[in-house]
């Protein structure tokens, strides 16, 4: 690849949330191994109702349904990164996408993400990096989570980076290496509790704060065998469907109040545990839609050690790391740095992921 310092990159992402696709624009700087950021704007595209049922029900698809998604997902986003390059008339060096994660078993070698990176670079002709999972699961790796290596390089200054998407999870520096780990549901597991309700989401935890805990529902939450397993550790939407949706079916006919305030309890609890177990004081960062719950946010802060002082950053940060990170995976693959850490996966070592279509 060429020889320079600046990219100027549209990042991508879509979470196990549904909700939309964030796309960040930044360049990064790299000077002596070292990169920054600047966040140039971002935009989010919300899907229709029609991507989200079937990116929701991808795992059920036969191999040639799944091939088609594959594909139409791929010029859905190649025509998002269209328009809105010529819109804003952006310059960019390269698109950066995770895709939209359909399969992730790494204990089985398979993980796959939805969104044709040739059908992406045919719609937009600039160069695409993309499938950032399959090299570190292939050498054994949990393929997940990848935030870290954003935490580490972009974000150095908090002890603790946690990001409440679809699923929580976390990074920190321990003994010279970066320890993360999907913690467990928390986005996924509140939509689902309002999936008959006419609401996308709790706005600001609104009705949770209004209800009661339901013991039982708590419990069986918390003895999920996946939160005691030591980490690395990664999670999906498939583990969630086969053991957290069931428990959620048992005490569905509780009020929404009581079972959105539950499901808040359980989120808190297990990132307090993971807290506590990184044995941290200091600064944490808290992203993704569940730092705009503020019953959440104040939830997790009641249950958690009082040195830690955790941290709401300005919003674009808050919806857009992820998109932001990914922008970083793609320069720090375009020009050959180690964008994958495997204290992080469990991989044999960490690799330069990602495959670049030009």
């Amino acid at each position: 690849m060429e020889k320079k310092n600046a990219f100027r990159v549209l990042g991508l992402m879509s979470g196990t949330s549904l909700d939309g696709l964030d796309m960040s624009y930044a360049i990064y700087n790299r000077d002596s191994d070292k990169w920054t950021y600047n966040l140039e704007e971002a935009v989010f595209i919300p899907y229709g109702e029609d991507m989200v049922s079937k990116l929701r029900h991808a795992i059920y698809n036969s191999a040639e349904q799944l091939l088609q998604l594959h594909v139409d997902y791929g010029k859905w986003i190649g025509k998002q990164c269209y328009q809105l390059i010529k819109e804003k008339q952006w310059e960019v060096d390269f698109i950066s996408t995770h895709g939209h994660t359909v399969f992730h078993q790494p204990e089985k070698g398979i993980t796959f993400q939805a969104g044709s990176l040739q059908h992406i670079f045919n719609a937009v002709k600039i160069p695409v990096v993309g499938d950032f999972r399959t090299i570190d699961v292939a050498k054994g790796g949990q393929g997940a989570p990848f935030a870290p290596i954003g935490d580490k390089v972009l974000f150095s200054e908090y002890d603790i980076c946690v990001n409440l998407g679809g699923i929580s999870n976390l990074s920190y520096d321990k003994e010279g290496n970066r320890i993360a780990y999907d913690v467990g549901p928390c986005n996924m597991i509140l939509s689902y509790i309002l999936k008959d309700s006419n609401l996308e989401y709790d706005d600001k935890g609104t009705i949770a704060r209004k209800g009661n805990m339901i013991n039982g529902f708590y419990d069986e939450l918390n003895k999920l065998s996946y939160f005691s397993a030591p980490y690395p550790k990664s999670t999906g939407y498939e583990w969630f469907q086969s053991q957290v949706a069931p428990i959620v079916d048992k005490y569905y006919s509780c009020s929404l109040e009581d079972l959105l305030h539950t499901g808040v309890q359980h989120i808190s609890f297990q990132l307090s545990q993971a807290f506590a177990k990184a044995k941290k004081d200091g600064m944490v960062l808290l992203t993704g839609g569940g730092a705009k719950n503020d019953f959440l946010v104040e939830t997790i802060r009641s249950l958690s050690n009082t040195n830690l002082n955790i941290v709401v950053p300005k919003v674009d940060i808050v919806d857009f790391k992820e998109a932001l990170i990914f922008g970083l995976m793609g320069a720090m693959r375009w020009v050959g740095d180690n964008n994958v850490i495997s204290s992080v996966t469990g991989a044999s070592s960490d690799s330069c992921s990602g495959v670049i279509v030009n």
